[in-house]
This record gives C-alpha cells, sequence and structure tokens, in this order.
C-alpha cells in the first residue's frame, strides 16, 4: 500500500557538475563524464532504496536538464545557435535550441542510463521523459511554422524511445508536462492527445507528472501571483481522466490546490506530492502521513502512490536525502495508520 517514488530529478553531486542549478555545466567530459554520470547514478538508485522508496529512478543523473537531456539526441535541431525565449509563458527568459529541419532520433537516447538503472535494482524502475507539449514550449521553431504539428512530431520520436525503455526492462514510463499547468486550454484540446501519442502501444505503466515547477525564485515569484485556490488541475484533469495514461501526479503538500480536485481523477492512479521541493524544510514523517491521510478522502488507498511534489535537481544534496528518507518513513507510517 503506497508505493513511494520521486517525482524524477535529484541533485548531481558535486564532483559531476554544478551543484544547485537547473542548468548546471559538467565537470568532467569523454569517458570520465559517462563513468561520473554512472557513479552518480547508482549512488542514487543506492540512497533510494536505503530510504525505503518502493519505485526507484536514475535521477536524471545522466542529463543537464529534463528536456534538452532528450533533445540532444534529436536531428533537426540547432544546439550551436541558442536563442533567448520566454518560456512557461514568458515566466522566466531561458536560451533554447532551435528547430530547424524535420525531426528524427540519432538512434537510442537513454538506453546508457535506463540499463545501468535496471541491472542495480530488483524494485520498480520508473524512467522520465519530457512530455511533447513541454519541449514545444522550450524550444525556438523555425521549421514546422505550427506548435500542434511539431508537438505531435516530438510525440513521435518519444513514443519510439518509450518503447525502447519498456524493452530495456523499465516498469513505468513517465512524461513530464509542467506546460499542462500554464496552458490549460491547449493541454486539453490536443496536449494530452500528444501525450497519447507519445505513449502508443505501451504496455507497461504510464504516468504524466504535473506540477509547479521546480523550487527556483521565478516559480516560487508566480505561485505567489496564481492566488488562494490554485484551480490549474480543474481544466485538465477531465481529459486525462478520460485518457490512456495510467497514473497522474499532482502538487499536494504546501500548495493552494483544492484537494477535492483529486476527485476528477476517479479511474486513475494518483501520485500525491507529499514533499515540498521549494523549501529545504525537512518534512517529518507524520506530516507526510497526515498528507497522506488527506488525500485518502479523495483517492483510494489501492491508487495513492505518494511522491515528492517536483523533482529536487536544484537542491543540496543533503536535503534532498533527508527529503527522501522523510517521504519513506512517512509511508510506513501512514501504512500502520490506514492499513
Amino acid at each position: 500500500m503506497f508505493p513511494t517514488s520521486i517525482a524524477g530529478s535529484l541533485p548531481k553531486p558535486g564532483w559531476l557538475a554544478e551543484t544547485r542549478k537547473l542548468w548546471p555545466q559538467w565537470k568532467a567530459e569523454g569517458d570520465a563524464l559517462r563513468q561520473a554520470k554512472a557513479d552518480a547514478t547508482l549512488l542514487w538508485i543506492k540512497a533510494q532504496e536505503d530510504a525505503g522508496l518502493d519505485i526507484v529512478g536514475d535521477g536524471e543523473q545522466s542529463r543537464q536538464h529534463f528536456v534538452h537531456g532528450f533533445l540532444e539526441q534529436v536531428e533537426g535541431i540547432d544546439f550551436d545557435h541558442k536563442v533567448k525565449m520566454g518560456i512557461r509563458d514568458n515566466r522566466y527568459d531561458a536560451m533554447v535550441p532551435q528547430v530547424v529541419a524535420s525531426l528524427q532520433l540519432k538512434g537510442r537516447v537513454h538506453a546508457f542510463e535506463a540499463r545501468l538503472a535496471r541491472a542495480h535494482t530488483t524494485r520498480k524502475l520508473k524512467f522520465t521523459l519530457p512530455g511533447p507539449m513541454t519541449i514545444v514550449d522550450t524550444v525556438a521553431d523555425r521549421f514546422y511554422g505550427d506548435k500542434v504539428k511539431m508537438a505531435f512530431a516530438f510525440a513521435e520520436l518519444l513514443n519510439q524511445e518509450a518503447l525502447a525503455l519498456q524493452a530495456d526492462g523499465v516498469d513505468i514510463i513517465q512524461f513530464d508536462e509542467p506546460a499542462f499547468n500554464v496552458y490549460m486550454k491547449d493541454a486539453a484540446d490536443w496536449g494530452v492527445q500528444a501525450l497519447e501519442r507519445a505513449a502508443r502501444g505501451l504496455t507497461c505503466t504510464t504516468a504524466v507528472h504535473i506540477c509547479y515547477g521546480y523550487g527556483i525564485q521565478a516559480n516560487n515569484d508566480w505561485k505567489e501571483k496564481l492566488g488562494e485556490e490554485w484551480r490549474q488541475y480543474e481544466q485538465i484533469f477531465p481529459a486525462l481522466a478520460k485518457s490512456s495514461i495510467d497514473r497522474i501526479s499532482l502538487e499536494c503538500y504546501h500548495s493552494h490546490v483544492p484537494p477535492h480536485l483529486m476527485t476528477l481523477l476517479t479511474g486513475k492512479d494518483v501520485m500525491v506530492g507529499v514533499i515540498d521541493v521549494a523549501s529545504d524544510t525537512i518534512e517529518t514523517p507524520e506530516q507526510v502521513a497526515d498528507t497522506i491521510g488527506q488525500a485518502l478522502q479523495f483517492v483510494p488507498k489501492n491508487r495513492l502512490f505518494p511522491c515528492t511534489n517536483c523533482g529536487l535537481a536544484p537542491m543540496d544534496r543533503e536535503v534532498a536525502l533527508k527529503k527522501l528518507q522523510a517521504l519513506g518513513a512517512g509511508a510506513e507510517l501512514a501504512r500502520r495508520r490506514y492499513g
């Protein structure tokens, strides 16, 4: 009961990359970098297991950024001439690559880290990919001239890699779609359809992660403007409830999301965010269990999956480690309370 996992990313050790940054520079190159990525991946798999997490991931240790780590293996994208662009509805500016030709994969994208993780854990393995709508919001289009057409082009590539990850032994493939919380009408109109295209043919568990962003200042400032109730989910959950996606994540702890919105996901597994990624304060097991108890008013026991609100990439490594431990201990307490 209450299988636990993280949203996806974990901090990179200081010997691998710059710390507390979303776009860190690597500390090595070539074979040395590949080995350092592998070492960091194994370190975090062990940390997740030690914390008692039931579903583990690679912590995205081999990716500089959760979107661009995929895009680096896509032909038709110019990384040499990045341009400044407002992303997430101009919440912040980013230097983004340009789509300049028809998109296709250069080959496998995440085989190295997925196979490494699969070989070193017997627990359920989750692997994350950026969702097509969020990719479209994180690149400059100089070729397609239509964001929906470009989203479906990316969805086809994501599907190719997702099917290969499934063959590598991945149990859960999660698509990260923070853009769903920004462009709610587009998400309901075509974003969910593009997501389903990315998941076509998968027989493993499929998931989508929708959050209010990493705990960086730009996101925290944005959330301050959202008012007393955050109702973005209300516009997209009905479309997701009708979709083929198995599992949907949401922010819960320290958010202003009305908890009753979870009832819009009837029939789906719900990944309930019980760990705040915008604060260095470590949750207690009691707080985690209390949040699970609150969610149980709206989600059946067998469909509730405690999770972090979002990724932990820009966090201090020791803080992230303690939050993993709080997640594991809090879920265990909840099992005793509500089992």
